[in-house]
């Protein structure tokens, strides 16, 4: 039996049964906050399940399930399909142009919250797995689904609580977090976010600022003086030099403004500002939350020292509170075997040129690296829409990537018969 042919044309015959998951998948408000996954979580064991494929599902915080199936047989090679089932917040519901849950097609997208990030790639990682089971298809290792309910706030209740304590493990790993069709990315930045609080004295607004010490005032000084982290210069390692080449082209070519400067500058984003108890008192206090990310040549501890330093020399000796991801960048180089099997897939199934870049943001794939498990991100989307109103993704990367999660099933795990 060709596999690969036959796998390639059952994808095609049954593409509307894996846009009817995708759809179904958005249909479900899984937003975090709250983080609620019981209805997700019981749709996909149920589905799974009719497939022929059990499910193991760990409350890892109330309401929160990471579920685990596997198909195959033990070898020395076990590969680790991830996503989450979480999704951001719909947000303002009438600067939507459709019901944020639709989770239904049109003019070739798939719309809704969460179609890019990312349950159109989920749905792709459970249809294929799904797909090879009922085919009987003799994986000549082990493929399992590594469902986890807790990525967009911080993951901390997904995929390091699963790795860390032993459910589960394996050779390798391809999460289906949105990337470019041609191009999956292999490597993250670090990042460093911390929140602050300065201190002011109140008074009658009327005397400002003659009489009181705004700590909002304070806090503006504070917001300017730390945009020169980005002045901080990285030691880039002689490995990783090419790579960030290859993403800075990539990267032009693709946006319509010249962004590349992220991937060898530390960035800064004043995400909220919080201060003042009203328009008529000076304000005694303001707190600060700072998105701040770090490239390959910098770690994340010189970011904060110098964060505290420039806040010193503005005068405003605060206490940096850890919120969020701190870590360094990391990457998965493009010689190991389960990147180039599905870059090669890629072109196998698009004929066009694929090869992995960095992303200047970060990800679960980071706690992968951290327990040795070489990793990847693959997955549909129409990457404007992450995280905006209006998310969907186009039908053809759906299609596209679910033949590529197979290809690459099979190119890394064999199967016994040899072909």
């Amino acid at each position: 039996m060709d596999w690969k042919k036959k796998i390639l044309e059952e994808i095609d015959k049954r593409q509307d049964e894996l846009i009817d998951l995708c759809c179904k998948l958005i249909q479900f408000p899984s937003e975090n906050p709250p983080g609620d996954t019981r209805d997700i979580s019981k749709f996909i064991t149920d589905y799974l399940k009719e497939a022929g494929i059990e499910t193991a599902a760990h409350e890892s915080e109330q309401h929160m399930f990471n579920l685990l199936s596997t198909v195959g047989t033990k070898s020395d090679k076990h590969l680790l399909f991830c996503g989450h089932t979480d999704v951001v917040p719909a947000g303002d519901l009438s600067r939507w142009d459709f019901p944020p849950f639709a989770g239904k097609v049109k003019d070739g997208y798939i719309l809704g919250r969460g179609a890019s990030d990312m349950k159109c790639g989920l749905g792709g990682l459970i249809f294929v797995a799904a797909l090879l089971k009922r085919l009987g298809v003799p994986l000549a290792g082990e493929l399992s689904l590594f469902i986890v309910p807790d990525e967009e706030t911080g993951g901390h209740f997904g995929v390091p609580w699963v790795l860390e304590r032993g459910l589960i493990t394996g050779t390798a790993a391809v999460i289906a977090e949105p990337s470019s069709p041609e191009h999956p990315t292999i490597g993250q930045k670090g990042s460093a976010w911390f929140e602050f609080t300065v201190e002011g004295t109140p008074g009658h607004g009327s005397l400002s600022p003659f009489k009181g010490d705004s700590a909002i005032v304070k806090a503006a000084k504070a917001i300017e003086v730390l945009q020169r982290l980005t002045d901080m210069k990285p030691n880039i390692p002689e490995e990783m030099r090419e790579i960030i080449e290859i993403s800075k082209n990539y990267v032009r070519e693709r946006e319509k403004t010249d962004v590349s400067a992220v991937y060898d500058h530390v960035t800064v984003n004043i995400g909220t500002i919080h201060g003042g108890t009203k328009a008529n008192v000076v304000a005694d206090r303001c707190t600060i939350e700072v998105d701040s990310r770090v490239p390959f040549g910098i770690d994340y501890r010189d970011v904060l020292k110098e964060a505290k330093r420039l806040l010193l020399e503005v005068g405003i000796d605060a206490e940096l509170k850890p919120i969020g991801f701190r870590g360094n960048a990391n990457w998965t180089p493009s010689t190991e075997e389960i990147v180039r099997y599905l870059v090669e897939s890629i072109t196998d199934v698009s004929g066009k040129e694929a090869y992995g870049v960095l992303q200047w943001a970060s990800s679960d794939a980071r706690h992968f690296r951290n327990h040795g498990i070489p990793v990847l991100q693959y997955g549909p989307a129409e990457l404007s829409t992450i995280h905006n109103f209006n998310e969907r993704a186009p039908v053809w990367q759906v299609v596209q990537a679910a033949k590529v999660y197979a290809l690459t099933a099979l190119k890394y795990l064999g199967t016994t018969d040899g072909n």
